[in-house]
């Protein structure tokens, strides 16, 4: 694929993994030249960390961050990559009616991808922040 990627067949990438979906993420931008993309993920009662406290559990928001920063890679490479390692820093209860992740690739070598990866919660506060380390090459 050489032309450039659209938010539409991101969308469609998304579509294609059941996990993906279940977490009902949307794509709200792409940029392949800087390499970033940014997604939303609304908030659902399976997220939650305790029922009726509208705060988000850690698990969904860790597999947020490796979403949005393997997609990250991908929308520069035009396909999927696999995680190496990443890690996630806490920095406030995540509350609201969703939380918005924006990527940015600092690093693509030949055979390793490092990205980092900033949560905000509905108000825009900065909620939790991950580095992760994806292959780059596509698999």
């Amino acid at each position: 694929m050489s032309e450039p990627l659209t938010v539409e067949v991101v969308t469609a990438w998304l579509a294609d993994s059941p996990f993906i979906s279940f977490l009902n993420l949307t794509v709200e931008s792409l940029d392949e030249k800087a390499q970033t993309v940014t997604m939303k993920m609304p908030m659902r009662p399976e997220f939650e960390r305790g029922a009726g406290t509208g705060q988000f559990h850690g698990g969904p928001i860790a597999s947020f961050i490796d979403t949005v920063g393997d997609y990250a890679v991908a929308i520069v490479l035009k396909g999927g990559v696999p995680t190496i390692n990443f890690r996630v820093d806490y920095l406030r209860p995540s509350v609201g009616t969703f939380l918005r992740g924006k990527a940015t690739v600092r690093r693509l070598g030949r055979t390793v991808a490092v990205v980092d990866i900033d949560v905000t919660d509905d108000q825009g506060r900065l909620c939790a922040v991950g580095r992760g380390t994806y292959s780059a090459q596509v698999g």
